[in-house]
């Protein structure tokens, strides 16, 4: 009796476990649904683990006691800026880098703000649609539906990557006191597109402005080719920047008037030597920093050090005895002259 009553209430148990594995399943489908679904919408934004790095790798420069910011311009045809330039189209899954910053435009994952102004505020942001209507740029426009908002469709080949081959990159150069240092921080990158016309004229223009630390989340992990000779891609294109191996001229300084360089010089000497010296500047103030030993004092010093060790190196030789003076010898005696002989008194 007691056997019936245990395996009686064993089966009761395992009849209401498979109905709840049931209603479990039948309630999750529509969760796995929507959680399907929230994952596909929180695919365009940074996982927590990259906004940390990001945030770990930001310089910041709200305390430091001197800053100055300069706009260069990289001609990516240039082989030390090639890099960032080649490939032209996608080939391999390596990609240039203004086709990255174009493809996560067009994704949502980066906010664009417009040339013109050069402002990072709400009232600045270009929207993809905009830049793509400003740029004549081929597009397939699928409409919303439901949670999903508008999307475009752009052949790769339609993507004006090859015509973007130069950028404009906006610098700080700062001196944080609190920690002694002194650095280069990339505040902004702007792709320029060169248009050529069929009477060969070419004009160039600036398509958007982006903030570099909304980028660099994503181009840390574009790994890029740094050399001819050497095809081990060894640095991405975070890299590149952080390290400075590119090389673009000087064409504005912040001032107060905000003019380039070319409106507030006539000649293009003029612009070559105002460029030289402002890199000269940034140069002599990072050597004023630093207190320099005197470098005669030091190749004394080693001299002396040098002659003691030296010294100190060599066994020493006894000294040789000193030979005593030889004494004048005595000059013999005289030898007795014969007297005459003295005569006695008596005689």
């Amino acid at each position: 009796m007691k056997r019936y009553y245990i395996s009686s209430i064993l089966i009761a148990l395992a009849v209401l476990a498979q109905a709840q594995n049931a209603t479990v399943r039948t309630n999750r489908d529509p969760n796995v649904q929507q959680q399907a679904g929230a994952n596909a919408t929180r695919s365009t934004e940074l996982s927590v683990r990259a906004q940390m790095m990001n945030d770990q790798l930001t310089q910041e420069t709200g305390n430091a006691r001197w800053v100055r910011n300069i706009l260069r311009e990289l001609d990516l045809t240039k082989e030390k800026n090639a890099p960032l330039y080649y490939p032209v189209q996608e080939m391999n899954g390596m990609k240039n880098l203004f086709t990255s910053l174009f493809q996560l435009a067009s994704e949502g994952k980066i906010t664009v703000y417009g040339y013109q102004k050069e402002s990072f505020d709400d009232d600045n942001i270009l929207s993809f649609q905009d830049l793509l209507k400003n740029f004549n740029i081929i597009h397939e426009t699928v409409p919303a539906a439901g949670t999903r908002p508008v999307r475009y469709i752009i052949n790769p080949s339609d993507i004006p990557s090859r015509e973007a081959d130069m950028f404009y990159v906006k610098e700080s150069w700062y001196f944080d006191q609190n920690s002694s240092t002194y650095d280069c921080k990339i505040l902004a990158l702007c792709p320029i597109v060169t248009t050529t016309f069929e009477t060969g004229e070419q004009v160039r223009s600036g398509m958007f402005w982006v903030k570099y630390e909304d980028i660099r989340p994503y181009i840390k992990n574009n790994p890029i080719m740094t050399s001819n000779i050497n095809n081990a891609k060894l640095y991405t294109m975070d890299d590149f920047f952080r390290r400075r191996m590119y090389d673009g001229e000087i064409i504005q300084t912040e001032n107060l008037m905000n003019l380039p360089l070319a409106m507030l010089f006539e000649t293009d000497e003029e612009i070559a030597e105002e460029q030289q010296r402002i890199e000269n500047q940034l140069v002599s103030f990072n050597e004023a920093l630093w207190i320099k030993p005197d470098t005669t004092t030091v190749v004394l010093n080693k001299r002396d050090a040098k002659k003691v060790s030296t010294a100190r190196a060599t066994p020493t030789k006894a000294a040789p005895k000193e030979k005593a003076p030889k004494q004048p010898k005595a000059p013999p005696p005289e030898k007795a002259t014969k007297s005459a002989p003295t005569r006695s008194i008596r005689r």
